[in-house]
């Protein structure tokens, strides 16, 4: 099932419990990709600064752009909880959290050691291939009609004429310069 084919969830219907509230609003927004973004955000900024003991030698695994984990990790996980609470800037975070998926390799310890690069390119695809649902009563009626009601004009004046725009005598053919001439006057008559 995709969100093309499921059946629409209002985001408010009074739910009862907690549970089908939330299921409610996960629904209508790209959740799967923004929870991927965030969690792909945790490995690129956490192992550049971490420091692992194997039986009292501290293994460093500092890498000397460890500012740059940072930067990128923050900013996957902001891109996460933006695609959350504003859902119609999905495909610039999509985007945006593929980039900085691929950013990471060189900058962050091969991406967190792969973990947040692989899950950062999945959550970037998801988050450009949600789109949201269509109500149900538009999508079954087809097109919605605009509804008649005070806001509605009808114009009822009559058009105002066509006008044409002068012909400049070089743009002219012989036989339309012939035709807009003037016609001769009759002898007898005043011009």
């Amino acid at each position: 099932m995709s969100s093309a084919t499921a059946q629409a969830w209002p985001e408010n219907d009074g739910g009862i419990n907690l549970r089908q509230r939330f299921r409610n609003w996960r629904r209508s927004r790209p959740f799967w990709g923004g929870l991927l973004a965030m969690i792909a955000g945790l490995p690129i900024l956490y192992f550049p600064y971490a420091e692992l003991n194997l039986s009292g030698m501290t293994v460093s695994m500092a890498t000397t752009a460890g500012a740059g984990s940072l930067i990128i990790g923050a900013l996957m996980i902001c891109l996460g909880f933006t695609a959350w609470f504003q859902p119609l800037v999905r495909i610039f975070c999509g985007v945006a959290t593929t980039l900085l998926a691929l950013i990471s390799i060189p900058v962050s310890n091969l991406g967190g050691f792969g973990l947040g690069l692989i899950l950062g390119l999945l959550a970037g695809g998801l988050l450009m291939a949600w789109t949201p649902l269509k109500p149900a009563a538009a999508a079954e009626d087809g097109p919605a009609e605009e509804p008649a009601g005070p806001a509605t004009v009808e114009f009822t004046a009559e058009q105002p004429a066509e006008t044409t725009q002068p012909v400049l005598p070089a743009q002219q053919t012989p036989a339309d310069a012939a035709d807009n001439a003037a016609p001769a006057a009759e002898p007898g008559e005043p011009r």
